[in-house]
């Protein structure tokens, strides 16, 4: 099944309102399609009256920011119902503080001589309880401080450079269960991009699934050909199930575009295969 399970709007760092981006998915022959906006989810029932006005089979989504021996690590939640109580609360909770973060980062650029990032940076935003990295990013590429937004982040807007401030995200374990106590299932997210030593990946994928957590994107935007292999091997050894999401953006900055993803390897049991039940048609 041609399954894309994570990209993003305007309502949290994409650049595409939730409508364009059914649109997209339905003509790129995505046949199964989750909106997952970081730590977010109102733009849920947007996407869903446009996704089965399409004919598009659709799964609830979110993307929830946790921290994890030291670093952010992303859970994907797909198939909760949107109106659980501890679930709106727990996202309320996670998105709080982004403000007073992207302050701190605008003043850590202009000690570097870039004033007035934060206001620019505001004009990217769809969401202002939103504001992240990526938004400071499209304005000093637009302002000519750098030539696309992998420079910035390799300049400006990780550990040790200019514009960087770290965020307490939510706990692993309350990720979890806000997505499982709301009757969904809890994934993580482009395992490849995360830093860790194999000791601390082990312990992540130990305590997700202890905590309840059930599937691994294998094959997303930012994975290549080694991570298929690998991660792969790690959900075949942890007996989770297997997730396939481009992580789109953009039209113009991200790698792969909606429903352009290889195909999940056939040993794997996709996500989707439990969540049958959760799916919403027309």
């Amino acid at each position: 099944m041609n399954a894309d399970l994570h990209c993003h709007s305007v309502v949290s760092d994409g650049t595409l309102e939730p409508e364009a981006l059914a649109a997209r998915a339905k003509a790129n022959g995505v046949e199964l399609w989750a909106l997952t906006d970081h730590d977010e989810i109102g733009g849920q029932q947007r996407a869903r009256d446009a996704a089965l006005a399409l004919d598009l089979p659709w799964l609830s989504g979110t993307e929830i920011s946790v921290t994890f021996a030291g670093i952010t690590v992303h859970i994907v939640g797909l198939g909760f119902d949107l109106d659980d109580a501890a679930l709106v609360a727990g996202l309320a909770a996670t998105r709080g503080g982004r403000r007073e973060r992207a302050i701190e980062m605008s003043q850590g650029l202009a000690k570097v001589g870039i004033r007035g990032a934060y206001e620019g940076a505001l004009k990217y935003v769809g969401n202002p309880e939103l504001i992240s990295r990526t938004h400071f990013a499209r304005h000093l590429v637009e302002t000519g401080v750098c030539a696309d937004t992998q420079e910035v982040f390799r300049r400006y807007l990780v550990e040790g450079k200019p514009g960087f401030v770290p965020h307490r995200w939510a706990t692993l374990g309350n990720a979890v269960r806000w997505i499982t106590q709301a009757g969904g299932l809890a994934v993580i997210a482009h395992p490849g991009r995360y830093k860790f030593t194999p000791t601390e990946e082990y312990a992540l994928f130990t305590e997700f699934k202890a905590h309840g957590g059930l599937g691994v994107e294998v094959v997303t935007g930012s994975h290549g050909t080694a991570d298929y292999v690998k991660y792969t091997d790690m959900t075949l050894e942890f007996g989770l199930l297997a997730s396939r999401g481009s992580d789109f953006h953009s039209p113009g900055e991200s790698h792969t575009d909606l429903g352009r993803l290889p195909e999940l390897p056939g040993q794997l049991t996709p996500v989707w295969q439990a969540l049958t039940h959760r799916v919403q048609r027309r």
